[in-house]
């Protein structure tokens, strides 16, 4: 929206500083949400970065279209080019008609006083409240996204495969050797490189993002749990920063919250494999927890839960392979095995297959393809899995994880008696034991 006041052509002084003050901010805190306009932040460097990155990560974007102003209608075009909903218009009333492209979409009119400031306030906050609130459901009103069929999503920061973020997303390449330096030498480099970059609200996103997750490398919990205050609201929003912060709360011992951030944001955001695939690990390790602690019955219930968890992530997505090899190996460490694994391996390992034969394979598609072999008793698949897991290992605590699961299987297997001479081999190479 402009700032200021600016005049209609019908001559009208319209101030629409008490547009947004009185109308605007209002209904967007009615509707629990946090408003921000680009103005109030004084960020360093190229402003229009600053507005670009607000108007692709911000989950509501509210466009006052009054005056036909140019720079509110390139943002509108940009806005509707990388975001299928969640935009809302708005127009004040009676000062000629829009432009023709955008008169057919649904725009909410409100009314102006002679001094150019709106009235009925109350009513038209409680109006656009009611927008932003059905937003919460959304329903495509992007022109682009409803006229151009399989027109491609592109928010940068979405759903992107976390562990492949440094590798896809294009910024700094001086940062990127910063950081990648920094997580070599640990914590207090890290945290180096945060302290010079000044105001982590005026960094450029994916530098914050890869801070965030440099951060993650070297197990710095807390840290990562530190930084996301600093960071924008539209960055803290995306779920990439809230799946991640969700792990990090974890680790740090504080799953309870963790689960709510996950909840939460599969309730706004709807099923994801790797939000499932987090909460499935908070109730995995609850479930392991209870069964040192001696609360058989705690923990069966929570070994159950973690698998449904994770089911539900592989079935939100068939073609992400992490919460389909949990769900399987947790299956097979219950008690008696869930029958459910012998339908889900060959499908597990189809969708890790199809993924290393389609593009670049990582650690994790490698170390799934361990998982599987395990649980399918052949050494030698296991043996090679393993030698190409270590080739691909980026941060330390990833071959942590996977010796944690093979451990759950091969005790599992120890405690009915079967051998397991071969298995503990391949769990003690992958720690480097």
């Amino acid at each position: 929206m402009p700032f200021g006041s600016k005049k209609a052509p019908s001559g009208l002084s319209i101030d629409f500083d008490a547009v947004y003050e009185e109308l605007i901010k209002p209904a967007i805190l009615q509707a629990d949400l946090e408003p921000l306009r680009a103005d109030e932040e004084q960020g360093g460097g190229i402003i229009h970065k600053l507005m670009f990155e607000r108007l692709i990560l911000c989950e509501y974007a509210v466009c006052d279209l009054t005056t036909a102003n140019a720079n509110v209608f390139y943002e509108l075009g940009l806005r509707h080019a990388v975001r299928p909903f969640t935009t809302i218009m708005i127009f004040a009333d009676g000062l000629g008609q829009l432009p023709f492209d955008v008169a057919p979409l649904r725009a909410m009119p409100y009314k102006l006083g002679a001094d150019g400031k709106p009235v009925a306030c109350v009513n038209m906050q409680a109006q656009l409240a009611h927008k932003l609130a059905e937003a919460r459901c959304p329903q495509t009103d992007s022109p682009v996204f409803q006229l151009v069929e399989g027109f491609p999503d592109v928010d940068l920061i979405k759903r992107l495969k976390t562990d492949v973020f440094r590798e896809v997303v294009d910024y700094s390449e001086s940062m990127k050797k910063q950081l990648l330096s920094a997580r070599k030498k640990g914590k207090d480099a890290v945290a180096s490189v945060e302290a010079a970059l000044g105001p982590i609200c005026d960094a450029e996103s994916a530098v914050v993002v890869d801070l965030f997750l440099s951060y993650r490398a070297v197990k710095a919990w807390d840290d990562m749990i530190d930084l996301v205050p600093k960071m924008t609201p539209p960055l803290q929003a995306t779920v990439l920063v809230q799946e991640q912060l969700a792990l990090a709360l974890n680790r740090a011992g504080r799953g309870d919250e963790a689960e709510l951030v996950l909840l939460e944001l599969i309730e706004k955001r709807g099923p994801s494999s790797e939000t499932y695939g987090i909460l499935g690990r908070i109730y995995k390790d609850r479930w392991d927890e209870a069964k040192k602690s001696g609360r058989a019955a705690l923990a069966d219930g929570l070994l159950v839960k973690a698998i449904e968890i994770y089911l539900k992530g592989f079935e939100a997505d068939w073609r992400d392979a992490y919460p389909g090899i949990n769900a399987v190996t947790l299956m097979e460490v219950k008690n008696p095995p869930d029958p459910r694994r012998l339908e889900l391996l060959p499908i597990v390992t189809y969708a890790v297959r199809r993924r290393i034969s389609g593009g670049k394979p990582d650690y994790w598609d490698y170390a799934t393809l361990l998982e599987l072999a395990f649980l399918a008793k052949d050494h030698d698949a296991a043996a090679l899995a393993l030698g190409d897991a270590l080739a691909h290992v980026r941060e330390p605590w990833e071959p942590e994880t996977t010796a944690r699961n093979l451990r759950l299987i091969r005790e599992a297997r120890e405690h009915r008696g079967e051998d397991v001479s071969w298995e503990l081999q391949i769990e003690r190479e992958c720690v480097g034991a």
